[in-house]
């Protein structure tokens, strides 16, 4: 592969809501988020087609509000709606950037985002449009972790690129266990025997059917997305 040319040509970013929140204690850093979809741009000028999975976490979290006693399912449409807010933010973001975008909803919101329509989802990346899809699957008890791999299998998406907080998986979680490795590369069904919390089992278990790799690597390192995207080494590679 000739310097930067790109590994993959279509992909599915899968962004925390705690990514749209920074260095703030909780809402939406719109510095990060200009930052963020500056990186993107420079993806898409290489011709890669992007989607976007947003989570809410830096809003409401469906299982806090649990905790607290709420019902679950209320819960976690509240959770998803606050993925529509984090997805507003960031469609302003990347289109101070110059990028036509176009927010996809699970649940109906026609005064601010489409309906979620394969079809229609297909053509606006084809024709060079960044799609951002929020409350994922738009019903409660599935993650966004699991919304972003069916979304990256029905837009036919070669990888999904997990940013996080870390540079990668861990044997341990190393924000506690100062002797925690991380693995460059390892399978899905090691991420599973060793329950590794990566993504939710349900969407390890997806892509392992689907053989649809998974990259995990740190947002808050500058460049990590167009590495991912290049192919470079970053992070860890889940195959």
């Amino acid at each position: 592969m000739s310097e930067g040319q790109p590994a993959y040509r279509r992909v599915l970013l899968k962004l925390s809501g705690e990514a749209m929140r920074g260095e703030l204690p909780y809402g939406i850093d719109f510095k990060r988020a200009r930052s963020i979809a500056h990186e993107l741009n420079e993806i898409h000028n290489l011709g890669v087609d992007i989607a976007i999975m947003i989570g809410g976490g830096n809003i409401f979290r469906g299982s806090q509000g649990v905790a607290e006693g709420m019902d679950r399912v209320t819960a976690d449409h509240i959770g998803l709606l606050a993925t529509v807010i984090n997805g507003l933010a960031l469609q302003d973001a990347l289109e101070k950037e110059g990028l036509v975008t176009r927010l996809i909803s699970a649940i109906e919101i026609k005064a601010v985002a489409e309906p979620f329509i394969r079809r229609r989802a297909l053509r606006h990346l084809e024709k060079g449009r960044v799609v951002i899809f929020t409350a994922g699957l738009g019903s409660p008890y599935f993650t966004t972790d699991t919304a972003a791999v069916l979304r990256a299998l029905e837009i036919k998406a070669e990888v999904i690129l997990k940013a996080t907080k870390v540079d990668g998986v861990y044997t341990a979680d190393p924000m506690i266990d100062a002797g925690a490795t991380r693995f460059e590369s390892i399978k899905f069904l090691e991420v599973m025997q060793q329950e590794l919390k990566v993504m939710d089992s349900t969407a390890i278990s997806l892509c392992k059917d689907n053989n649809l790799p998974i990259i995990i690597f740190n947002l808050n390192q500058p460049g990590n997305i167009m590495k991912a995207v290049l192919g470079e080494r970053v992070g860890t590679k889940i195959s």
